[in-house]
């Protein structure tokens, strides 16, 4: 990798921070910024009111939106300084075998193979982490409509399969980062200190634990 990444992702369950973070690296890059459209999904609030009834269209439609995203970014000029993205392809996978009974799934995958998507592979990973009262006290400060109805089970089985996805990734370099403490939206400070980290990681697999930095 060379000494700036040409593409970086953040990653990490809904209200960790990962939007918050890929806008602060983005104007630190000086760089344009690839976001999830959760906004523009029709089916997202009937989704945290009734998951069986609309898991599948939800899904979809996500899974639609990334790839369409990834072909643009494929299109798009990457001999750029940086890109930076507030999601990994890999991701929409994750939520589908979260959030879908086995006979959809397997038709979610017949879907994804005949998008064929080939997506670029980040030069970095970020993956925030935090726990699941953390982000609950974190997705009620925004008050997004659409999340009001999500449960305490939902956080915790999306908090695992984030752990566990991880736990194995060595698709790229990867930087582990306990969020819990971190407010990257109002101190400064917790944002320098980790946009110093960033910058160190080179290849392989770093943590970072703001917490045991004595300051």
């Amino acid at each position: 990798m060379s000494d700036k990444p040409r593409f970086i992702v953040v990653e990490g369950p809904v209200g960790v921070g990962k939007t918050t973070l890929a806008k602060l690296l983005a104007a630190s890059f000086n760089t344009e910024l690839l976001l999830e459209g959760a906004d523009e999904n029709p089916f997202l609030n009937g989704f945290y009111d009734n998951q069986k009834n609309v898991a599948f269209q939800t899904q979809l439609f996500f899974l639609f939106q990334r790839a369409q995203q990834m072909q643009d970014l494929k299109q798009a000029d990457m001999f750029r300084p940086v890109h930076v993205a507030d999601f990994i392809m890999e991701k929409d996978r994750l939520f589908a075998e979260l959030t879908l009974n086995e006979d959809e799934f397997k038709l979610y995958q017949q879907v994804y193979q005949h998008l064929t998507i080939d997506a670029p592979r980040p030069d970095l990973v970020i993956y925030l982490q935090a726990p699941v009262e953390v982000l609950k006290k974190r997705i009620a400060r925004r008050g997004r409509g659409y999340e009001k109805n999500m449960t305490t089970d939902y956080l915790h089985r999306l908090n695992d399969s984030y752990a566990r996805f991880f736990h194995d990734y060595n698709q790229s370099p990867i930087l582990i980062v306990n969020a819990e403490e971190l407010d990257l939206a109002n101190n400064e400070s917790d944002y320098t200190l980790l946009l110093e980290q960033i910058r160190k990681v080179k290849s392989g697999r770093h943590y970072f634990n703001p917490a045991s930095i004595s300051i």
